[in-house]
C-alpha cells in the first residue's frame, strides 16, 4: 500500500542524474530547533501528524538549500536520496525512530527538479524573471512572531500563487499546491531576515509545531498532503484540504463580488445608457492597455494613473485607474461620474465609460474611460515634454476662451451649478487641434442655491486655490475665477503659479509678479517673450489684465466667469484694477491639520455681503 502513495505537496528540487552524490545542504538545524517530537513519540507513530512533522522539519532544509544555491530543486535523484539520508541520521539522533523518515518520506522522486512543474520555476532567477517583485517580498520579511505579522505572511503567498496560476493556464491541481510550496520555500529562504532555521519563521512558513506553546501551527503555510503512509490518510487530508482551499477562494470572491456590485449599484443610476457611457469588463481595459504597460502610461498624481489604450473598434481611449479604491473612495468616485456623465460642452471632457473589478492580485480597481486627448494637457505644453515648441500666441487666445467657456457651462449653463474646485494647467487636455477641455472632475461640487457653500475640506492645488477658500472655507464661483485667473497668467507668460526659482520672494507666485509689472506700467512684460511680436499688444495686454482681475485678492473685485468672456472678446471693458490690500509680515499660513500651506504677501479681508467675521493669520495656526 504504500508503495502507492506519493507526496501532493512536498514537492522539490532540481535536474535528474543517476549517479551517487553527497547531499548538497546541512540538516544539523534538526537538533537545534525546538520542534515537538510527540507525535512521533506515540504508539501510531508514522501517522500523518508525524509526518506532516517530519516534512515541515525537512523543508526548512530545502529553503535553506535555496537560499545558499539559489536553486528550489536538488539537481538529482542521488543529491535527493543522500539528503533524505542524512535527515534520517539527524532525526535518529534526536531520539527518533529514523524508520519514520523511510515511512513519511518514501519517494524522494518529489524533491528533484523538473521543468515542467509550477510555470517552469527551478531557480531564484526563474522565480525573479517570473514574477519580480512580489507581496512576499514585503509581507514576510520580518518577524513572524506575532498572529498578525504571519497571517500577512501566509495572505501574501497566496497572492502570489494565484498570480503563477494566472500565467500559467495548464497548471492542474497538484501543481498549484507545489506553487504554493514553491511561494513558501522562498518566504523561508530568500525573503525572512531572520531565515527558515529560525524557529518563529519554521512555526509559520512551514507550520512547525514548536514545544514552546502558543506558537505552534499559526502559520499554517503548511507542507500539506506531503509523504502520507496509507491512501485513505491521504486522500482525507487533501478532501479536508480541497475544502479549506475552495471555502477560503469561495470568501476572497465573496468580498470581490460585494464590491463590483456595490459600485455597480451605486453607479446604475448615474452611468445610463442613454447618455453614451457604457460598462468596460476588466479584460477589455486589460487588452485595451497591454496589460497596463508602461509605454502606455501618459499621466499619473494623487489621484492615480492613466493609460493610453486602443478597444476593438480601433478606438483610442484613455483609462484613468483610480489609486484609492477603498469605500471611503467611493464618494470622490461616484461624484466625478456624476457630474461628467450629466454635462456635455464642447470645452469638457467626455466620459466614455466606467469599470469595476477585484481580484486577489490586484485587489478593488475602478477605473473611468475617456477620451483620448493626443496633446496630452496644458502643462505638458507650458511648462512640460512639449513646451519645446512654444504655443503660438492664436493657440494660446483660443485656449484661455476654450476653458472660459466652458466653466461659463459649468457655473450658468447647467443647474445647479457646479464648481470645479482644481482648475489647473495638468486639468486642461488637448485634442489634436489643441482645441480645449476642462477635465478632472473629482473634487467638483454643485452648488445649493440661495447658499454660499461652506467646506470645512479645502481641497484643490496649492498655487490655484482662492484665499477665501483656503482661509476661510467659502466656495463660490468665484474660487474658479480665481484659479482661471491663474492659468491664464500661466499661458500668457510662460511660468508657473508657482516658481521657486526666483530670487526675490514677491516673485514667487506668479499672480504677485504679474501684479507688480502692470502696477508699473510694464504690463507688455508679462507676456512671453517668443508671442511678444506675434500679435497686437493690446489684446495681449487684455488678456494679461484679464487675468489680473480674475486672480485678485479680494472676491468682490472678481468678476463672474461670463464678464470675463465679454471682457476676452472686448465686448466690455476693462475696469481699473483695485488696489490689493496692504501686505502682511506672515508669509504662510496654515490650514487645519497643517497638510495644506498657503505661502504669499497678502490676506483676505471679507467685505460686508460674506457675512464672515474678520480673522487673523493666527487663528488658522
Amino acid at each position: 500500500m504504500h508503495k502507492l502513495i506519493w507526496p501532493v505537496l512536498l514537492l522539490l528540487f532540481i535536474v535528474v542524474k543517476a549517479n551517487s552524490a553527497s547531499c548538497p545542504t546541512d540538516f544539523n538545524y534538526v537538533s537545534q530547533i525546538l520542534w515537538d517530537k510527540s507525535s512521533c513519540e506515540s504508539v501510531e507513530a508514522g501517522d500523518g501528524d508525524c509526518c506532516q512533522t517530519l516534512l515541515s522539519l525537512f523543508g526548512v532544509g530545502l529553503a535553506q538549500y535555496l537560499k545558499d544555491s539559489s536553486n528550489f530543486e536538488f539537481p538529482d535523484y542521488a543529491s535527493a536520496n543522500a539528503c533524505v539520508n542524512s535527515f534520517q541520521s539527524q532525526v535518529a539522533s534526536a531520539s527518533v525512530s529514523p524508520a519514520l523518515v523511510t515511512q513519511c518520506l518514501n519517494d524522494t522522486s518529489m524533491f528533484v527538479s523538473s521543468p515542467n512543474l509550477c510555470s517552469g520555476i527551478q531557480t531564484k532567477k526563474d522565480w525573479l524573471d517570473l514574477l519580480g517583485t512580489t507581496s512576499i517580498d514585503t509581507a514576510c520579511k520580518g518577524d513572524l512572531t506575532s498572529l498578525a505579522s504571519c497571517d500577512a505572511c501566509k495572505e501574501s503567498a497566496q497572492i502570489v500563487v494565484n498570480k503563477i496560476l494566472g500565467i500559467d493556464k495548464n497548471v492542474t491541481a497538484g501543481t498549484s499546491l507545489q506553487c504554493f510550496y514553491f511561494a513558501v520555500i522562498y518566504a523561508a529562504g530568500l525573503v525572512n531576515d531572520y531565515g527558515p532555521k529560525n524557529d518563529n519563521t519554521a512555526a509559520c512558513t512551514f507550520g512547525l509545531t514548536l514545544k514552546v506553546q502558543g506558537s505552534s501551527n499559526r502559520g499554517h503555510l503548511v507542507l500539506i498532503c506531503s509523504t502520507i503512509t496509507s491512501a485513505a490518510i491521504f486522500l482525507g487530508v487533501c478532501a479536508g484540504l480541497a475544502v479549506y482551499f475552495l471555502r477560503e477562494k469561495r470568501n476572497r470572491e465573496a468580498v470581490h463580488r460585494r464590491f463590483i456590485m456595490r459600485n455597480r449599484s451605486l453607479l446604475q443610476t448615474t452611468v445610463r445608457p442613454n447618455t453614451g457611457a457604457i460598462w468596460f469588463k476588466i479584460d477589455e481595459i486589460r487588452a485595451a492597455t497591454e496589460n497596463f504597460s508602461r509605454r502606455n502610461l501618459i499621466g499619473q498624481g494623487g489621484f492615480g494613473t492613466v493609460y493610453k489604450g486602443t478597444v476593438s473598434d480601433g478606438q483610442i481611449i484613455a483609462v484613468k485607474r483610480i489609486k484609492n479604491c477603498s469605500p471611503e473612495g467611493d464618494a470622490d468616485f461616484l461624484n466625478e461620474v456624476e457630474i461628467i456623465n450629466n454635462i456635455r460642452h464642447r470645452n469638457l471632457v467626455v466620459l466614455r465609460g466606467c469599470c469595476v473589478a477585484s481580484d486577489d492580485v490586484e485587489g478593488h480597481q475602478r477605473f473611468l474611460i475617456y477620451d483620448f486627448m493626443p496633446n496630452g494637457s496644458l502643462d505638458d505644453h507650458v511648462f512640460g515634454r512639449n513646451c519645446k515648441v512654444p504655443l503660438t500666441w492664436p493657440q494660446r487666445k483660443s485656449i484661455v476662451l476654450g476653458v472660459a467657456n466652458g466653466l461659463a457651462y459649468l457655473h450658468y449653463g447647467v443647474q445647479p451649478a457646479i464648481f470645479h474646485r482644481d482648475i489647473k494647467a495638468t486639468n486642461i487636455l488637448l485634442d489634436a487641434d489643441l482645441n480645449a477641455y476642462v477635465s478632472d472632475f473629482g473634487l467638483a461640487r454643485m452648488s445649493v442655491e440661495g447658499e454660499s457653500h461652506m467646506t470645512t475640506r479645502v481641497a484643490g492645488t496649492h498655487g490655484y486655490l482662492a484665499p477665501e477658500y483656503a482661509l476661510y472655507g467659502q466656495l463660490t464661483e468665484k474660487s474658479d475665477v480665481y484659479s482661471f485667473g491663474v492659468v491664464v497668467l500661466e499661458i500668457m507668460s510662460g511660468r508657473k503659479a508657482l516658481d521657486t526659482s526666483v530670487e526675490r520672494f514677491s516673485d514667487y507666485l506668479v499672480t504677485d509678479w504679474a501684479w507688480n509689472l502692470v502696477k508699473a506700467g510694464r504690463t507688455i512684460e508679462v507676456v512671453d517673450q517668443g508671442i511678444r511680436e506675434s500679435g497686437p499688444a493690446s489684446i495681449m495686454e487684455r488678456f494679461v489684465l484679464v487675468g489680473i482681475m480674475c486672480a485678485h485678492v479680494m472676491v468682490a473685485f472678481r468678476p463672474t466667469i461670463v464678464e470675463v468672456l465679454k471682457m476676452l472678446v472686448g465686448d466690455i471693458e476693462i475696469p481699473e484694477i483695485p488696489d490689493r490690500p496692504l501686505p502682511l509680515t506672515h508669509q504662510s499660513v496654515e490650514y487645519g491639520d497643517g497638510s495644506l500651506r498657503i505661502s504669499g504677501s497678502y490676506t483676505y479681508s471679507p467685505v460686508s455681503q460674506n457675512k464672515l467675521p474678520r480673522r487673523t493669520v493666527e487663528n488658522y495656526k
